[in-house]
């Protein structure tokens, strides 16, 4: 993905999760993190496929920033100090939005997650393409549903749609969507 989608995409699924905005400025700012460590691709052709080649390795290795993530929080455990631990939250964020990066990138191509050695993802779109940026503006609305859940009372009316189902043959498949949505108390 492109930076910018990286960054707007940790920032809502942050906000979604946390309602909190130190925690999205720091996310936002560990969404480029994984990138940053590679450095910019080099523009003569035969330099940019080795680093090609080398990108999404060790700098997008999930287990490396879960480490980094629990150490973090260990060390906010046993300060429990306040200032360490608005520290410890901050950096623990940015690695969050380091995560999210990886798993962004999981989608539109492939990451190590059990070795740096294998790679793998599933590569649903190309990075910059028209898909990338629904993609991206698919995650804001699922994350602005789900944050103002509550102010926007989303609730949805399957008596209507199962009313003029039956042209359809479809009426027994809108009970059973009713059906789960009354499980979920929407």
């Amino acid at each position: 993905m492109k930076w910018l989608n990286h960054q707007i995409t940790t920032g809502f699924i942050v906000y979604a999760a946390t309602n909190d905005a130190l925690a999205v400025a720091a996310s936002i700012a560990g969404a480029v993190i994984p990138d940053k460590i590679e450095g910019a691709p080099p523009k003569e052709s035969k330099a940019y496929w080795k680093w090609r080649r080398s990108h999404r390795a060790l700098s997008h290795y999930p287990p490396l920033y879960i480490f980094l993530l629990a150490l973090a929080q260990g060390v906010n455990f046993y300060f429990q100090n306040p200032i360490a631990g608005i520290i410890c939250n901050i950096v623990s964020y940015i690695l969050i939005g380091a995560l999210l990066h990886i798993a962004e990138d999981g989608i539109c191509g492939k990451i190590p997650i059990f070795s740096t050695k294998k790679k793998h993802g599933l590569k649903l779109f190309k990075v910059g393409s028209w898909q990338e940026n629904f993609f991206t503006l698919l995650i804001i609305c699922v994350c602005v549903a789900f944050s103002f859940r509550e102010i926007l009372n989303l609730e949805i009316n399957l008596n209507s749609l199962t009313q003029n189902a039956q042209t359809f043959n479809i009426t027994e498949i809108g009970e059973k969507i009713k059906n789960i949505f009354a499980k979920l108390n929407f």
